[in-house]
């Protein structure tokens, strides 16, 4: 039997399943829903579902989606009485679908190169979390661009760059980081007019990252260890989100005595927090309406436009991922993660858009693994493998300028990667740095007080007792630099 015959065989089966028991269903909403099960008779259920089984999904690949998305078949007619089957409306088209790129590991992965080769081909490129904690290097024309916050697909002066509502915004770094790469070369002509925001973003001010320091010295104080945070305010800022208590873009291009006075109130609940804490309201404050005239062009209501985006004319839209799954807020390896979802989920809260307009996901794995910071490790190599990687790997932090942590690849990890993300392909990073090993360790599995186990450990501690066991494979020792 083909997989495909059994997939509609499946199908088929839980549509009678519904069409039987919804009949029977006493719940509140059983009367709406069974009219509509039931106009749609099993023969017709199972033409469709044929149908459906037989249609393949479109397929974005290296060009992405571009409105090839298509409309659900309507139910056959069946004539006006007698219990026959009822039109059944078309189902709308789901429009366009946005390609995603996410990191599998604990960030630094290449998602940078991964997008800057997909952006060649795009019309929109998308930040949907994260903010300037984040770090993309991309080279073009022997000029090598660093990107934080910025969507590092902009590089591409036909691509419209889009900061949705789940980013938050350092506006000084924001400009900074701008003006910083349009001095380097041509990449960022024009970018301004290029740059779209969310009016729904949360604004991360100056003291923000101070409290986020204050925050880091008081874990090590307390406790001997910090999260090794990046100190950009990322953590308060998502924090006050939370909370409630955060200021939006659309909260400083309203009513600035409004803004001004929530801004106060915010900063003197920290300096109740923090007694150390100095801020400078009043001077902040001028500094901030100085960026209301320069950032008003580029703000638009994000859900709106995101809608407008994918359904109107046919667009390739690409989500660039910040960090990575590992790192996620509550998939990673907590309390050492962001504080946001760097996973898929995150592409549809972040953005404004329902995940049916989710097309391919791209899951981006170095050939071996790297962390910045602390938190578990369980492949870290602590040795000259791992000496050897980090100096042929030049693998220091773009964002922190810290070492990376190095170790062998986990599989168990990008398993649980994919797990969560539903990866439709990945994109293998780095390989050429492995040609000098004569023998190269993969994770296959875990085991925890010898016994395997079948999952990613959520716990800390449980985590650091990890025994992983490998699959030793022979090197190539030659070089692929230029496969």
């Amino acid at each position: 039997m083909r997989l495909k015959d059994l997939a509609c065989g499946v199908e088929l089966q839980l549509c009678e399943s519904l069409l039987t028991h919804s009949c029977t269903l006493s719940l509140p909403w059983s009367s709406s829903l069974t009219p509509l099960l039931c106009s749609f008779g099993a023969a017709e259920a199972e033409a469709a579902v044929r149908k459906g089984a037989h249609e393949t999904r479109p397929s974005s690949g290296a060009d992405m989606s571009d409105g090839a998305s298509q409309e659900a078949a309507a139910a056959p007619s069946g004539g006006g009485g007698g219990g026959s089957p009822t039109r059944r409306a078309p189902r709308p088209s789901v429009g366009n679908r946005v390609t995603v790129v996410l990191g599998a590991q604990w960030g630094d992965e290449g998602k940078g190169k991964v997008v800057d080769l997909l952006a060649q081909d795009a019309d929109m490129v998308c930040r949907c979390q994260g903010g300037n904690n984040a770090g993309h290097t991309v080279v073009v024309d022997s000029v090598e661009y660093d990107f934080h916050l910025l969507p590092s697909g902009i590089i591409n002066p036909k691509v419209t760059a889009f900061i949705g509502n789940g980013v938050v915004i350092h506006l000084p770094g924001l400009f900074e980081e701008a003006e910083k790469n349009e001095r380097k070369g041509k990449g960022l002509k024009e970018w301004e007019k290029r740059l779209i925001i969310s009016d729904r973003a949360h604004i991360v001010f100056d003291f923000h990252q101070a409290v986020d320091g204050v925050q880091e010295q008081q874990r090590q104080e307390q406790a001997g260890k910090n999260l090794g945070t990046t100190k950009k305010g990322i953590g308060p800022v998502y924090s006050a989100k939370a909370a409630r208590s955060g200021l939006r873009i659309c909260d400083l291009l309203a009513d600035f005595s409004q803004f001004s006075e929530r801004y106060k109130v915010l900063a003197q609940q920290y300096k109740a927090m923090y007694p150390t804490l100095e801020i400078d309201i009043e001077g902040e404050l001028v500094k901030l309406k100085d960026y209301v005239e320069r950032i008003k062009p580029m703000v638009r209501d994000g859900v709106h436009y995101m809608y407008e985006a994918l359904h109107g004319p046919p667009k390739k839209i690409l989500v660039e991922g910040a960090n990575a799954a590992l790192l996620d807020i509550d998939f990673g390896t907590y309390p050492f993660v962001t504080s946001s979802n760097c996973t898929v989920g995150g592409v549809c809260t972040g953005l404004g858009m329902p995940p049916q307009n989710v097309g391919e996901v791209y899951g981006v794995v170095k050939a071996y693994t790297t962390r910045v910071g602390i938190g578990a490790f369980p492949s870290e190599q602590n040795n000259e493998v791992g000496v050897l990687l980090q100096t042929r790997g030049k693998e220091v932090g773009v964002t922190t300028g810290r070492k990376r942590r190095c170790g062998w690849l986990d599989l168990v990890l990008i398993k649980y990667a994919h797990m969560i993300n539903g990866f439709t392909a990945l994109a293998l990073t780095k390989l050429d740095i492995l040609d000098v090993f004569t023998e190269i360790k993969v994770g296959v599995a875990y085991k925890v007080n010898n016994q395997t186990i079948p999952h990613f450990p959520a716990n800390q501690e449980v985590l650091q007792r990890v025994e992983v066991q490998y699959e030793t494979l022979p090197g190539w020792n030659s070089d692929t630099s230029a496969a």
